[in-house]
């Protein structure tokens, strides 16, 4: 009952959004004329069967009867916001109603949702969550380590509105690495009969079965998974290529007027060219230059033997992570570029020459190759990109092994919508300068 009660009362809260976000637009496009046609609001009434299909499209998607990150049901939101989008231009059309409505109006209301729906969802989490009575009990058995990551998610991730407990649990996860069909058998008999709500999480963690297809075999009662590499299908790598190219035609402008601010730096700290060209592995096992701005003084490999000597612990750091801790090659305004890491900008030129990609697993050196080992063949299958998975997970606080990992996952579990996640938090790590050297 609860359960019921607490997705009514997000409903309602987004049906009145949905409601109060139509007034908005309708006073904001009653302040503008478009080819000189004054715009006449609707009487609310009219509009009425539009906020149904609305919420029916979201209600449809299980964002009142599941919880989700924040990502993730916003991408579900966005999702059924536009093919509610789509059914109402269908029934404009059909039932010939469509010259009675404005379809500027229609453009402005159901596109500013997507962005500002998702938005306000945030704002209402953050504040209902914090009664205890809006949260759900979780309870996680099974396997420690994945439990405790699990519990590790719940307790930072607010947006999910969990609260982990020992006893009577609204929800349980069983996490099923290390523990055998028997225990998993086990564990489902005995919360059954009490819980509803019970989640299996998969020993493997390579994939992510949300993009997976399960498909039953009914005379055995068996269940198998259908798991693609989406990165590797030709329509995904157009698709990409496609948002890849079109986002950075439109930040081109920005890059130059930054590229000029920049160079003045470079010149004025330090003598040596703008750029810095270095060999890098690209797709196929092709070597490429790839551009970054200048940061370190040139000629000074004797610098570096000398600052080795007295620091010989360097020389482990490099081998785990493939940086220095303090690097006494780099210039004064090569730090702050490396702390908003604007250094990797000119990359945007090899997007363009079709080298890399805006998203995409790091670009490997050379000498890295025989690191990768098995990985490499997979990883060099795609474009590397200026930023991804790792460069948003941890940067530089991360072990070259952990990012090899995050690079084969980001491969193997492509989506468009990941990469639209990883623009966002690229653009919250370089501000907060997170793991930023």
């Amino acid at each position: 009952m609860k359960k019921q009660f607490v997705g009514i009362v997000f409903l309602l809260f987004d049906f009145l959004f949905i409601v109060m976000f139509y007034y908005m637009t309708v006073e904001f496009r009653s302040q503008i004329e478009i080819r000189g046609i004054r715009f006449t609001p609707y009487l609310l009434k009219d509009f009425s069967l539009f906020f149904v299909i609305i919420m029916l499209s979201l209600f449809y998607e299980k964002i009142y009867t599941l919880r989700f990150d924040f990502w993730e049901e916003a991408k579900l939101s966005i999702k059924a916001l536009l093919l509610s989008f789509v059914i109402v231009l269908a029934i404009l059309m059909l039932t010939k109603t469509n010259q009675e409505y404005s379809r500027s109006f229609f453009v402005i209301y159901f596109f500013g949702l997507m962005i500002f729906l998702p938005a306000y969802k945030r704002v209402l989490k953050k504040i209902l969550f914090k009664i205890s009575f809006f949260r759900k009990k979780v309870k996680i058995v099974g396997d420690k380590k994945q439990a405790d990551i699990l519990a590790q998610e719940f307790s930072k991730n607010w947006y999910l509105g969990f609260k982990p407990v020992k006893k009577r649990p609204d929800v349980v996860f069983i996490a099923s690495r290390g523990i055998s069909t028997t225990r998993i058998d086990q564990f489902l008999r005995r919360y059954s009969l009490f819980v509803k709500d019970i989640y299996v999480i998969p020993y493997m963690n390579t994939i992510n079965f949300s993009q997976s297809q399960i498909i039953e075999f009914f005379n055995i009662k068996t269940s198998v998974i259908k798991i693609e590499n989406n990165l590797l299908k030709v329509e995904n790598r157009f698709l990409k290529e496609l948002f890849d190219k079109s986002l950075t035609i439109l930040i081109l402008p920005l890059f130059l007027l930054f590229h000029i601010v920049i160079s003045f730096f470079i010149k004025r700290d330090s003598s040596g060219g703008v750029f810095f060209k270095q060999n890098r592995v690209g797709k196929d096992k092709k070597i490429f230059q790839c551009f970054k701005y200048r940061t370190m003084l040139t000629d000074s490999e004797d610098i570096l033997k000398e600052y080795l000597k007295k620091n010989p612990d360097e020389v482990n750091y490099y081998k785990k992570y493939h940086k220095y801790k303090q690097d006494p090659r780099i210039t004064k305004t090569g730090k702050t570029l490396r702390k908003l890491s604007l250094d990797e900008l000119p990359q945007i030129i090899n997007v363009l020459k079709g080298e890399m990609d805006l998203i995409g697993p790091r670009p490997y050196m050379p000498n890295e190759e025989c690191e990768l080992g098995e990985d490499l063949d997979l990883i060099t299958r795609v474009r590397p990109g200026i930023s991804g998975l790792w460069q948003v997970s941890g940067r530089n606080n991360l072990s070259f092994s952990d990012r090899k990992t995050l690079d084969v996952w980001y491969i193997q579990n492509w989506s468009l919508w990941m990469d639209v996640i990883i623009l966002f938090k690229t653009i919250k790590v370089v501000l907060l300068k997170t793991g930023a050297k």
